[in-house]
């Protein structure tokens, strides 16, 4: 069964904002998390990050992570090239080093970093250490969106959820996120072109986030080579351990089906490499699905600092409330693999 890749979502959402919202509390963000098809590394989170009441000052974070460890950081803070327009549309969103281009809407993005990281390990980002030597680096990223949006909170709005409204502003506003295959090519100065072929996830975010008194969570996602797909996002127990917001899809057969999340790998401790990451997944049709998923490589953000490195100039772009944890997991279903994003956070007063 051929996937249907747009769903019901509009193209027109898809695109960028021209200028500054009126609304100061506005955020506009475009990001990609790349995963390198042979395991190699993994870019887990390219991201512009752009405040209406600091619209002239944008935040990115780009990551570049190796299953040694090793590290690359492109956070920052910069100033933001005028939109490129086309039909009336916005379809360039920049800061500083960082491009993402609209192709075609919900279909075709690109991807376009070019400029200075600081190299360091995920041991040393785990210590707070935010500083190393600079290296010059060039990704280009050629994305071919391969399943249709989700947003989390879509299961629960279809079956008229309102209460669900409160999580779903938890992580930010307008906000869809999408599949796709991609092929690239990754220049470290000094180093051998790197080119590939991978998958990935490209998030899409306009609107007010709110972040206050975030609890944690665990946001998972993969393609496999199949076609088969999931997507997750849970917020831990509730201190009365009591249950959270869950939800998660699964895509089949062109066909997708929706559930919450049983079993979540919580951030309790913190292995970079080889760390159990499994989740089972209770489907809404009875079906329990279980995912084996181990960290192959990470980078960590240290609870207070900030996300986009010294670019802190609005307050949700400061340092961090609690500490987090990005990068790549090998995801095993049905005896079917393949490299995806993991993003957990989780207070400290509840690791282990």
């Amino acid at each position: 069964m051929a996937t249907d890749i747009t769903g019901p979502y509009n193209p027109a959402d898809d695109y960028l904002l021209p200028t500054c919202p009126d609304d100061p509390a506005i955020r506009e963000s475009v990001s990609m998390w790349i995963s390198d098809d042979a395991g190699r590394f993994g870019f887990p989170r390219m991201a512009v990050e752009v405040i209406a009441e600091a619209w002239d000052t944008r935040g990115i974070q780009a990551n570049i992570a190796f299953p040694d460890g090793r590290v690359l950081v492109g956070a920052g803070g910069f100033s933001g090239a005028a939109p490129v327009m086309s039909g009336g549309k916005a379809v360039t969103l920049n800061a500083g080093p960082l491009t993402f281009a609209v192709k075609e809407p919900l279909r075709r993005w690109t991807m376009t970093f070019d400029g200075d990281a600081y190299e360091t390990t995920v041991r040393a980002q785990v210590e707070g250490n935010t500083e190393g030597p600079r290296r010059k680096v060039l990704i280009e990223v050629d994305a071919v969106m391969a399943a249709p949006p989700w947003s989390p909170g879509e299961r629960a709005v279809q079956s008229g959820d309102d209460a669900t409204a409160l999580a779903i502003g938890a992580v930010g506003g307008h906000r869809f996120e999408q599949l796709f295959r991609c092929s690239g090519r990754f220049l470290i100065e000094g180093e051998e072109e790197r080119l590939f072929t991978g998958t990935g996830l490209r998030i899409r975010r306009a609107g007010v986030r709110e972040m206050n008194e975030f609890p944690g969570h665990c946001w998972m996602s993969a393609l496999f080579p199949s076609g088969k797909a999931f997507g997750v996002l849970a917020f831990p127990p509730r201190l009365d351990g009591t249950a959270a917001y869950s939800e998660a899809f699964v895509l089949e057969g062109g066909k997708k089906r929706y559930g919450t999340v049983a079993q979540a790998p919580w951030l309790t401790r913190f292995e970079p490499h080889g760390g159990k990451s499994d989740l089972v997944l209770q489907m809404d049709d009875g079906e329990q699905i279980r995912i084996a998923g181990r960290t192959h490589n990470s980078t960590f953000i240290r609870q207070g600092v900030p996300v986009c490195g010294d670019q802190a100039t609005a307050e949700n772009l400061a340092g961090m409330s609690l500490p987090f944890a990005q990068g790549d997991c090998l995801y095993t279903w049905d005896g079917e693999s393949a490299y995806g994003m993991t993003e957990r956070s989780l207070p400290v007063s509840r690791w282990e």
